[in-house]
């Protein structure tokens, strides 16, 4: 990834240093990776598969904190907390170059297919949820969102690593649904942790969707069986800017079963994975995978 900044401006140098040393959990790679190796896959071509999932993956945090206005990710300044929003984007829109010149490196057509659907996917969910989602207290609406957001990307990290490794129609299409599931399970337990979390954890304020109007699950979860809660209601009208109501409804959320609803559902999504990837080749690599899956919904909650 830091190679990829080779003879261009030195600030952008100075920017991929900034993201690839912020940390993060580096999910995507090493499932890109154990997927890979799981299935035999030529190890050059995975690690360069790897890097381009990742680089997508950080490409779109750097719009995302400029859309969403964030100062912090992880704690650590955000690129647009230090250059001003017309540099944030460009410099977005060049790791995203990167991430496809990479992923061109990989030598299959497929892939790039892949990773420009991906791309779109992700770029469709940001534009539903910035004209249409804020407000909206919907599972269905939930589900489009996060898959487009999150599971997206685990999809393509789990069906080009199969591409690239050369195997069968059936093999590439469960271990596709793998990713599918986990995906789904991550962008969970991370709304769940929005609430749990504090901010010096978290990197961000608490419920900090909620504060901008998106509702997540474990809020779905919590209006279902509280249809009253003046406090729901006015964040769903749009009215999120108190942060007297915001602190009473996150208590709320909070004290009552949603949370635990909505791990369980995170749960049952790892599980219907873990049926997909039973049926892969037995081997270390597939043991991680399994722990990796278990880890999903373990983090601290």
């Amino acid at each position: 990834m830091r190679a990829q900044v080779d003879d261009h401006h030195p600030d952008l140098l100075t920017v991929i240093e900034h993201l690839v040393s912020s940390g993060g959990k580096r999910v995507r790679p090493a499932v890109t990776l154990l997927t890979g190796e799981m299935l035999g896959a030529d190890p050059d071509r995975l690690v360069i598969l790897a890097a381009s999932i990742e680089m997508l993956h950080t490409a779109t945090l750097v719009h995302d904190d400029l859309i969403d206005g964030s100062l912090l990710r992880r704690g650590i300044p955000t690129v647009n907390a230090q250059w001003s929003p017309a540099a944030t984007v460009l410099a977005g829109d060049y790791i995203f170059a990167r991430a496809a010149e990479l992923a061109a490196q990989t030598d299959s057509v497929a892939v790039m297919k892949s990773f420009a659907e991906t791309l779109a996917t992700i770029v469709n969910g940001e534009i539903t949820q910035m004209f249409a989602s804020r407000g909206v207290s919907s599972r269905d609406d939930y589900y489009q969102r996060i898959y487009a957001k999150t599971a997206s990307m685990f999809v393509l990290a789990t069906k080009s690593a199969a591409l690239i490794s050369q195997s069968d129609e059936v093999i590439v299409d469960r271990i596709r649904q793998f990713g599918y599931e986990i995906g789904m399970a991550f962008q969970i337990v991370d709304d769940i942790l929005d609430f749990t979390g504090e901010q010096q954890e978290v990197g961000k304020p608490v419920a900090s969707d909620l504060r901008s109007g998106l509702v997540t699950l474990p809020a779905i979860y919590y209006r279902e069986d509280n249809p009253d809660d003046r406090d729901m209601e006015a964040v769903l009208r749009g009215e999120f800017s108190s942060d007297g109501r915001m602190k009473r409804l996150v208590k709320a959320i909070r004290r009552s079963g949603a949370i635990q609803r909505a791990l369980e559902e995170a749960r049952q999504y790892v599980d219907r994975g873990f049926e997909y990837l039973e049926q892969m080749p037995d081997g270390v690599e597939r043991q991680a995978l399994f722990e990796l899956g278990s880890y999903i919904v373990d983090r601290q909650i």
